[in-house]
């Protein structure tokens, strides 16, 4: 479990090298199908055999990676050496270190107590925070240069003539160091969850076909599938700096590289103009100004938008996308469990802040008999909670104020738990479907050489059972995936939603 890094070790006086399960790891076996299908999207077959085996074993040297596939013939070999090193190089695989299979909580909270040791008197609370940043910060560029290995310098071979430019060139490329274990870069495939697939493979008719682009889809629900064309460019355009999903907004660009980008694309036919023939720069920058709100520069504008467009600069907005599909999650949640009026209430309360019943009851316009099963009804779910403003010392209940608002935090790890538990029952269903005995048997028969080559040996009732069962599994795996995208906006995105509430 150790070169999975599904444990992190760590050393203490007391108990001497103790063991911590690293939850996130675990979870991420959700994605490994989808991890494996990017990378053959990406860089075609062998890159997903790749990543295959090094998912399959944890982490693996350049060597055994192709011992492992197989690999002996020198072109296979040369084939398989390019494509490692092109992971590498684009940061899709990563040097696995010593750091990663220790416990990071453990050096944390030390580097938190060695800063707090630094304040001189009674630390503040902004004191704390910083103290903390600070420890994170320290804990980040240790884990960033550890990572710094992976790729060396070729070397130069002695030549008593003078090299050409072209060959000074070849000699300055990089090559992977055979010595260094490699392992998956997680933070680097759920990028490409976040935004989309590759722009090649994307067109007006096939937006809706991805069920991980996230922010793609966000655009062609918002607007249109040529809307979404622009996002998907610009997100292309700095796709090679995109390193992970903690990320505020990507780099900036310029509109002509989003042209670039669309030039072999109509985007005339999700806009109206009084003209047949407009240009494409013209509906790109119609549809950067729209993506913008540049017609709404208001607070509630901004936070609708999905770029920031001045100074002919564009950047899409990563944290203000995120922090609006985690708000979506919450409210549809709210919908399915309390109704329309449940809905009301959320978003009374996440726009103006903290109120008691009697406000609550007049803004949204509901008898107090109605609201108040309904917020203790929201509470119980802990979609809102309270705070307590006592009129005396004593705190006494009836000489007490109990208003009303929304923990974000709070509320998306309770939506949060209610997701993992959901999981957990998908998973026993699909055992349970297995386990029945019908289907068990018919699993066994197929597993014979002599039926996995010919199934027509099975017969007509044990092939309905099989497709019977097959489909079931498919409707599961659909429902998982569904249930495992919810869990990546309010569990991978969260990072940027630290200042939601």
């Amino acid at each position: 479990m150790v070169p999975h890094n599904l444990l992190w070790h760590a050393h203490t006086e007391e108990d001497g090298e103790v063991f911590e399960v690293n939850v996130d790891e675990c979870l991420m076996r959700l994605r490994f199908g989808t991890f494996v299908c990017q990378a053959e999207n990406l860089f075609g077959k062998e890159a997903s055999d790749i990543v295959q085996a090094i998912l399959d074993h944890g982490k693996l040297r350049p060597q055994e990676i192709l011992s492992h596939l197989g690999a002996y013939e020198p072109k296979t070999i040369t084939l398989y050496s390019q494509t490692i090193h092109k992971l590498v190089a684009m940061s899709y695989l990563k040097p696995a270190t010593i750091l990663s299979h220790v416990s990071p909580r453990d050096k944390r909270i030390r580097y938190e107590t060695e800063e707090k040791a630094k304040i001189i008197g009674f630390p503040t609370a902004r004191e704390i925070r910083e103290a903390r940043e600070v420890a994170e910060a320290r804990l980040r560029r240790e884990e960033e240069d550890a990572e710094m290995v992976g790729l060396k310098r070729k070397a130069k071979k002695a030549s008593s003539h003078r090299p050409s430019k072209r060959k000074i060139v070849e000699e300055d490329e990089h090559v992977v160091e055979e010595s260094v274990h490699f392992r998956v870069n997680f933070d680097k495939f759920n990028t490409h969850i976040r935004n989309s697939v590759g722009l090649e493979t994307l067109s007006t008719a096939t937006v809706h076909e991805f069920p991980v682009q996230l922010i793609v889809r966000a655009a062609t629900e918002r607007y249109n599938a040529d809307a979404a064309l622009v996002v998907q460019a610009a997100l292309k355009v700095t796709e090679p700096t995109q390193k992970n999903v903690s990320e505020v907004r990507t780099d900036p660009m310029s509109v002509a590289s989003v042209n670039l980008k669309l030039s072999e694309h109509d985007l005339s036919s999700g806009l109206v103009f009084p003209s047949k023939k407009v240009p494409s720069s013209a509906c790109i920058k119609d549809y950067l100004g729209m993506l913008s709100s540049a017609d709404n520069p208001t607070p509630a504008g901004r936070a609708g938008s999905f770029i920031s467009y001045t100074s002919s600069k564009i950047q899409v907005e990563f944290e203000i996308i995120g922090r609006r599909l985690r708000r979506r999650v919450l409210e549809s949640v709210a919908r399915e469990r309390h109704g329309v009026e449940g809905v009301r209430i959320l978003r009374l309360l996440m726009d103006t802040g903290k109120m008691d019943e009697k406000q609550v009851s007049k803004i949204v316009m509901m008898a107090p008999k109605e609201v108040r099963p309904l917020l203790a009804a929201l509470a119980a779910d802990s979609l809102i909670s309270t705070q307590e403003v006592p009129k005396s010392a004593d705190r006494n209940p009836t000489r007490t104020f109990y208003l009303w608002h929304v923990d974000l935090n709070k509320a998306y790890s309770a939506i949060l738990g209610s997701l993992y538990k959901t999981l957990y029952n998908i998973e026993m269903r699909r055992r349970a479907e297995m386990d029945v005995s019908e289907v068990k048997a018919v699993l066994e028969k197929r597993e014979r050489s002599d039926v996995s080559q010919d199934e027509s040996l099975l017969s007509r009732l044990e092939r309905d059972i099989l497709n019977e069962w097959e489909l079931k599994q498919k409707r599961l795996t659909v429902l998982e995936m569904r249930v495992e995208e919810t869990v990546f906006i309010l569990k991978d995105l969260r990072v940027l939603g630290i200042s939601d509430d």
